[in-house]
């Protein structure tokens, strides 16, 4: 199954290719965050945010508390440590 999964932006890595890096429960991962950018949100502006990562791309920005709820159930349903698993596959120092 593929899932979203909610990660916090904890460093812009490289801003002219979009590369950012998320931590999602400990794991970190580099990302591409092209999809949560714009003129009123720009690349410099997004470390801090709460994003739905999946397959490598920050594909949705949504709050703290929607990314807290989701962990949540995602935990519940066994999903979250089977994809945070694969994070760490692949995670960045």
């Amino acid at each position: 199954m593929c899932l979203g999964i909610p990660g916090r932006i904890v460093r812009i890595d490289d801003p002219t290719r979009k590369l950012a890096t998320v931590e999602v429960s400990g794991v970190r991962r580099q990302i591409n965050i092209a999809c949560v950018i714009d003129d009123a949100h720009p690349v410099e502006s997004c470390v801090g945010d709460w994003v739905l990562v999946h397959v490598g791309f920050a594909m949705s920005r949504i709050s703290e508390e929607q990314a807290a709820e989701t962990l949540k159930i995602l935990t519940e349903l066994g999903e979250a440590q089977a994809e945070i698993e694969a994070m760490r596959e692949t995670a960045v120092p």
